[in-house]
């Protein structure tokens, strides 16, 4: 009698955890890291954080669009995805059923997209400036007059307007119907990490097979506050937490073009600009 009554208390605590975790609901804030070591100062955060960002975490054999298309020409920017077999982006691309998301702020460089329609994939490239609220710019590749945000509207806002261009990604996945996307390529201009932060909070990561972003490194970026060495210990954190979910690096570009500053100084030989390129390994 004891062994079950035991038993019982057991299962009853455990559902009792159980239905905690159901009512916690989402995440607020990411899990930050520890310092980088015991003066929490900025070079310590720092050269931790570019090392991390420099080191790529898996080997891809087969990068970009190029081996898909004879005669294509390689992209101005870096923007790479992996063909390797086992993500499937390639046999994804190859019957047609590749999805791409393109967070873009007035970026006239295209194209990476106009490549990645060409050679299968259905593009929607997001971006505040183009005129038209939904225009199909040929038989793939789509323009959207949204920007992507960390947050939605405030709903007296959205009241007001009745057909707002601001955004987060969830919603929109939930406003088109899309429950994956095989690439997430953002440029946004110093936003990426609020809209990373946010895709990590939603778990809206689960539903995207790579991530190709660039981001920026000379402040701390949009409603990011701190200390620097606190800024940065939130960026390392960030990327950490894509490693939980699996996302794995596998590229990293230095763009030597854009001003050498971090955090407004001329400091540790960085740029202002990286690209780095990831791919969830789960991905299905």
């Amino acid at each position: 009698m004891q062994t079950l009554y035991s038993s019982y208390i057991m299962r009853t605590n455990e559902n009792i955890w159980l239905s905690l975790d159901v009512l916690q609901g989402p995440r607020w804030h990411i899990d930050l890291q520890p310092w980088a070591g015991p003066a929490q100062s900025l070079d310590e955060e720092a050269l931790r954080f570019l090392r991390y960002i420099s080191t790529t975490q898996i080997a891809c054999n087969h990068m970009s669009t190029d081996s898909l298309a004879a005669g294509s020409s390689p992209a101005k920017k870096p923007w790479l995805v992996c063909l390797d077999d086992r993500f499937g982006l390639a046999h994804q691309i190859r019957n047609k059923q590749c999805r791409l998301y393109s967070l873009g702020l007035g970026n006239d460089d295209t194209h990476f997209e106009v490549r990645m329609a060409h050679d299968g994939c259905e593009v929607h490239r997001f971006d505040p400036s183009v005129k038209s609220a939904h225009s199909l710019e040929s038989q793939r590749l789509w323009y959207h007059r949204l920007s992507i945000d960390w947050r939605d509207p405030h709903p007296a806002v959205a009241a007001q307007k009745s057909h707002s261009n601001t955004r987060k990604l969830g919603s929109i996945l939930n406003e088109f119907g899309h429950h994956k996307i095989d690439v997430l390529k953002a440029d946004l201009e110093s936003a990426e990490w609020k809209v990373l932060e946010n895709l990590i909070l939603e778990d809206v990561l689960e539903q995207i097979g790579q991530l190709i972003f660039e981001i920026h490194l000379h402040w701390p970026g949009f409603e990011v506050s701190g200390s620097d060495s606190s800024v940065v210990r939130f960026w390392y954190s960030l990327l950490k937490e894509l490693e939980l979910k699996d996302f794995r690096l596998f590229h990293s570009y230095k763009d030597l073009s854009k001003p050498q500053l971090f955090l407004k100084k001329d400091i540790f030989n960085a740029s202002s600009c990286y690209t780095l390129s990831w791919v969830n390994t789960r991905w299905k």
